[in-house]
């Protein structure tokens, strides 16, 4: 039997990407992800309570962040991760797990482009568990893009 190595093991696990063009400068897109009363005000899928969202973040690389939510069924979420990577309006890399899996740890990365007077968002979420993890995950980013993209315009 052969043993797969790790790196073979993530470039086959699941991944998605998601581009979003968004009425607002790579700045306040950018801020609207590392400032965590930004991030309360859009963060999560369609499914979020209002006003359940809570954001502890520390952007720096090696800083670690914390969002937690509640969604309308009553179920209680956490996730966090650390930043591997964040160029101020461009760029941001960081792992990913929630707190009932934190086992089964991903990577993100969010990349900035200016656009005329918006900005091309392009998410990058790779090494999912499984493919149903990688198709719950497209539902929740896709609420939440269409969110970011209401907050920030």
């Amino acid at each position: 039997m052969a043993i797969k190595s790790s790196a073979a093991r993530d470039a086959a696990r699941p991944s998605l990407t998601l581009t979003r063009r968004l009425n607002a400068a790579p700045a306040k897109v950018y801020a609207a992800w590392t400032d965590p009363e930004k991030i309360a005000r859009w963060f999560g899928p369609s499914q979020v309570r209002a006003g359940s969202v809570h954001a502890d973040i520390e952007a720096r690389v090696g800083g670690r962040f914390r969002i937690s939510l509640d969604m309308e069924d009553g179920q209680h979420h956490e996730v966090g991760g650390v930043y591997r990577e964040l160029v101020p309006n461009e760029r941001l890399v960081f792992s990913w797990a929630w707190h009932s899996t934190p086992e089964r740890e991903s990577l993100v990365t969010v990349s900035l482009k200016p656009d005329g007077d918006g900005t091309l968002l392009t998410l990058h979420h790779e090494q999912f568990f499984d493919q149903a993890a990688r198709d719950s995950h497209e539902s929740g980013w896709i609420g939440s893009l269409d969110k970011l993209e209401k907050y920030v315009a």
